[in-house]
């Protein structure tokens, strides 16, 4: 068993003296790139308002407008809560510089558990499992329509045809997720609780997972530079209580092991190849959209020359996915009954030159001014092979219509690799920057949840 070559070693640090344009001109171009950030936000909320005087409600569904929610302002005594972990947040970040390796992916997955549920704290305890049970909506009012089918089996056989008869987000999905709810209810682990805790700890190993990833194929110091801001995001926001964050954690684990595969040979690398495929077959049956993850790895396979973790992975896959077909499930016949669910939906009159904007905007919320100005700022080809694929599955997915509208929960899965982006921002702008990039992530976050109720 061998290691294969990574993408070689880190340039070498420039002198203090010699790192960039004089400080002024640094926060000069810092603020630059924080309003080009708010301009897009400001320009997407204004296009929508105008369409909703013009055309009604209806003809967008986006109250929050870039973002599904509604307008609802609270500041309570659960505000405190979400205050206390940005501060710690901030506080704490960085000392993540001087941890172990191990201790800092430990940190990292800590982080990503415990600022999701602070910041949905803000508006109260029911915040982490309302989401979750709203009729006609969302998954679990629906968990008792398999026994109602005679079993899993029946389900499977018939769900094309009584798409009809489901909620929205079953009908918007292949039904993984739905069998997943159920399984968990029979063995005594059903309801919005036990739900709520695998949406948020399946969205939580998403930032440890891209962490390994970008220590793989970038080099440990830029991943340390990204730990803070995989940690903490305003993508938390919809990891507490969204099923989208465990499809997303579930996609980073498998993405990741996908590129370790990259960089090994032999049994291991198989190993880590066949257990990608496993993982990226299963996300396929939890959302179609799920298979623009392998979009991710693909620059780094590319990079490195590796195809045999590329052809296994996908053999394992599409096996897993051939299994769902022999215990009932038409894959294809699915898709095509939701294809025609959607296009029947809001998503007809939502404009799509227009939806261009409102998702970026959207995407641009979920990522925060950091990463957003660090993915203009980004240079190392090293770091673009972490987050390029992610970035190009969001453009295609933009620009072919399959999401307009309530892509802030729609992309987490590839939300989560953009993430990484921010290390640039302290990179480029020095590492006593990191307090005031962290900071304002974290506003982001606190504002919006402050402001609107969102949707999720």
């Amino acid at each position: 068993m061998s290691t294969v070559t990574t993408d070689g070693p880190a340039p070498a640090t420039p002198a203090p003296g010699r790192q960039g344009p004089d400080r002024r001109l640094g926060v000069a171009m810092a603020i630059a790139g924080v309003a080009a950030w708010l301009a897009l936000v400001l320009v997407a909320r204004a296009w929508a308002l105008a369409i909703v005087r013009e055309q009604g409600f209806e003809a967008l569904r986006l109250g929050a407008a870039p973002l599904v929610g509604r307008g609802d302002f609270l500041l309570g005594p659960w505000s405190v809560v979400g205050l206390a972990a940005a501060v710690a947040a901030v506080a704490l970040a960085p000392r993540l510089r001087g941890l172990p390796w191990r201790g800092l992916v430990l940190a990292v997955l800590v982080g990503a558990l415990v600022w999701p549920v602070a910041l949905n704290l803000v508006r109260g305890p029911d915040a982490l499992t309302a989401p979750l049970t709203r009729a006609g909506d969302e998954y679990l009012p629906d968990v008792g329509e398999v026994d109602a089918a005679g079993g899993p089996r029946d389900f499977l056989l018939d769900f094309p045809e009584n798409l009809d008869d489901y909620n929205v987000h079953v009908r918007s999905h292949p039904p993984g997720f739905l069998l997943l709810l159920w399984s968990l209810d029979g063995i005594g682990l059903g309801g919005a609780g036990w739900a709520a805790a695998l949406c948020i700890l399946g969205g939580a190993l998403a930032a440890p997972a891209v962490l390994v990833a970008t220590r793989e194929v970038a080099g440990e110091r830029w991943a340390r530079r990204a730990a803070p801001f995989l940690a903490v995001s305003p993508a938390a926001l919809w990891v507490a209580t969204s099923a989208d964050a465990f499809f997303a954690g579930l996609a980073a684990v498998a993405v990741t092991m996908l590129i370790l595969a990259a960089g090994r040979t032999g049994r291991r690398a198989d190993a880590l190849a066949a257990g990608a495929g496993l993982l990226l077959g299963a996300a396929a049956l939890l959302s179609y959209g799920l298979v623009l993850s392998w979009a991710v790895p693909l620059p780094v396979l590319v990079h490195r020359r590796r195809l045999r973790p590329l052809v296994l992975a996908g053999l394992v896959a599409a096996g897993v996915v051939g299994l769902a077909g022999l215990a009932g499930l038409d894959y294809l016949a699915a898709f095509e009954a939701t294809r025609r669910e959607v296009a029947e939906s809001v998503q007809r009159t939502r404009p799509y030159v227009f939806s261009l904007v409102s998702n970026a905007a959207a995407l641009a919320i979920a990522c925060g001014p950091a990463v957003v100005v660090g993915l203009v700022a980004l240079r190392d080809h090293r770091l673009w092979r972490v987050v390029g694929g992610a970035l190009a599955a969001v453009a295609l997915a933009a620009l072919i219509g399959l999401s307009k509208g309530e892509v802030e929960r729609i992309w987490l899965p590839f939300t989560v690799w953009l993430l990484a982006a921010g290390a640039v921002a302290v990179q480029r702008w020095g590492p006593s920057s990191l307090r005031w990039w962290l900071g304002a992530q974290v506003a982001v976050a606190l504002a919006v949840q402050t402001i609107f109720r969102t949707g999720w």
